[in-house]
Order: structure tokens, then sequence, then C-alpha cells
């Protein structure tokens, strides 16, 4: 999200790398993206809901299920997003990155390994129609250009269920492209999980772990992403 017009609501203070901790399973093999959480694939793999503002306030209406894999080579994750309404891109494009994605409805990952920096991560952000940007952070001193250059090598697909009405999004993030150790089980890294949805005024934002601001920039309220056996 674009941080200058995200003011913080209160200075909370919180403990650095919150309380919350997410297991990736690991996977015997790489898979295709199918956004699909039957999928073989998906099906035994269990999630947890984000439900909360990132002020910590209850929101019913825009909670998500998170859904994590590894192997030697990706991380993978899935979302599950139940909606009312959903607020798209018009004339969207998957073949590049969209610029200022996080207008329009977005599921957001916040992820890093470097421990001794915390204001180093990555983010990667997918929407219900399969569009994707992928950006280095540096939330102590944000530089534009460069965060969009970089690229991560990341892949996503989405889909919309109407009938159900919810849209599933799913990444596949090069392992290298955020740490750099040979990826074993037990590796953790420091991860927030954020959506967005609906049009300003009204706009909605749910994060697993708050930040005690609107801003999603606050790695000190980052959990644990612990890669299982």
């Amino acid at each position: 999200m674009k941080l200058a017009a995200l003011l913080p609501l209160v200075a909370w203070t919180l403990s650095a790398d919150g309380p919350g901790r997410i297991e990736s399973h690991r996977a015997p093999f790489d898979f295709a993206l199918t956004a699909d959480p039957d999928a073989p694939s998906w099906k035994a793999v269990k999630g947890l809901w984000a439900e909360n503002s990132p002020q910590g306030a209850p929101t019913p209406d825009n909670r998500f299920e998170i859904r994590s894999q590894w192997t030697s080579e990706h991380l993978y994750f899935l979302f599950v997003c139940p909606y009312q309404e959903l607020t798209l891109k018009p004339n969207p494009s998957t073949t590049t990155e969209t610029m200022k994605l996080w207008e329009w409805d977005v599921a957001e990952i916040f992820v890093g390994a470097d421990f001794d920096n915390i204001r180093r991560y990555r983010e990667y952000q997918v929407s219900p129609q399969g569009e994707w940007i992928d950006l280095d952070i540096d939330s102590a001193s944000l530089k534009a250009e460069a965060q969009y250059l970089w690229n991560s090598g990341f892949t996503v697909k989405a889909r919309v269920d109407a009938g159900k009405k919810i849209w599933y999004g799913e990444m596949k993030i090069p392992l290298a492209s955020i740490d750099l150790r040979r990826p074993r089980p037990g590796n953790e890294m420091r991860i927030n999980f954020y959506r967005l949805s609906g049009k300003a005024p009204a706009r909605v934002s749910t994060a697993w772990q708050p930040t005690g601001q609107r801003s999603h920039h606050v790695p000190e309220s980052f959990g644990r992403l612990v890669l299982a056996k």
C-alpha cells in the first residue's frame, strides 16, 4: 500500500514480531496453480483466518483464509476471500505489473527474512482478476522507483466463484527472492497478511496481525511464518 497517504490513528506500542504464527506445510513437489482450495494440492492443508482491521476492530465482511505450503524452491499461498461486492480495476492486465493495485480489491503479503533490519522486506499482491505486483520495501526510506524495478519472478492465479461469492488468489513465490538460506524445516520468516476491499470512503482493510495504525507497513507487528516438516 502507498505509505504517504496513510497516517497512524494511534501510537500503539507493539512488541517486535507479533504473537501470530503460521506454519507453511511441506509439499512433496512443486505444483501448478489452480486457485482452488479443493484441488489435491490444497484440500488437506489447514489454514487460518484473518478477521480484524489493522486497528484491531472486527471486519466480519472482509475476513479471509490463508493457507501456505513450501518446497525447496518456492513458497505457496492461497487466499480464500468471501465478498459482498467486488471492486475491480477496469481493463485488467495479467501480463505486466499493475501499479497501485492496492487501490482495488487485493490480497497482500509482507514477508522478510532479515531479522537484523526488519524494515527490509518484500511485498506481493494478487487481485481477484489475477493482476499482480511485487515490491522491494524499505519502510524506513521508501523509494518508489527502486521498489517497482525489483522483480521476484513470482506467479499468481485468481478465480471468482460468483455463486458462492468467494474469490480465490494463489501465489507461487521463489524462496530465493525472500531468503538466501537453504530452505529447511524450522526456518522462520517475519510476515503479515492483508486484504483490501471496497470503495473509498467505505474501503475496508483486514490484517492478520493488527498494526495499530492505518498503515500496513509496520514491521514491528509482523508475526512469524515457520517452514514445517
